[in-house]
């Protein structure tokens, strides 16, 4: 019976807390949901759009990069998308054209290495 009522007054401060914060933060978690739901519609119909567009080596080349450079892949997949909607794509896009894509986007974001060289310090100990 103690138990029961422990179970009880825990539940009812757990509704008081949880009404509180949704009444301090305006209900976020339903906005929350709502712009992850957005977010999963917009991913689903790029990927629909992509598939449309790109033969099936080309797929795999494409899934296999994002999981390697995911922001690589992302820039291609936008390249593709506005190549797709301005016209300049005739058919499906072939292994061949996206490795070549991928090439340009290569070249333009090349990463610069830097290379320091220590100066050698004449040690004191030397002189003696």
């Amino acid at each position: 019976a103690l138990f029961k009522m422990a179970d009880d007054d825990l539940a009812a401060i757990r509704a008081k807390r949880l009404a509180e914060l949704e009444a301090q933060y305006g209900g976020k978690p339903q906005q929350a949901q709502k712009g992850e739901d957005d977010k999963r519609r917009q991913e689903e119909m790029k990927n629909t759009f992509l598939m449309q567009i790109l033969e099936q080596g080309a797929r795999a080349r494409l899934s296999s990069i994002s999981l390697v450079k995911p922001e690589k892949a992302r820039a291609v997949e936008n390249m593709l998308i506005q190549m797709a909607q301005s016209g300049q794509l005739q058919g499906k896009v072939g292994e061949a054209q996206l490795i070549a894509m991928l090439e340009k986007i290569s070249q333009s974001t090349q990463k610069t290495t830097v290379k320091f060289e220590r100066r050698k310090v004449d040690s004191d100990d030397e002189d003696f």
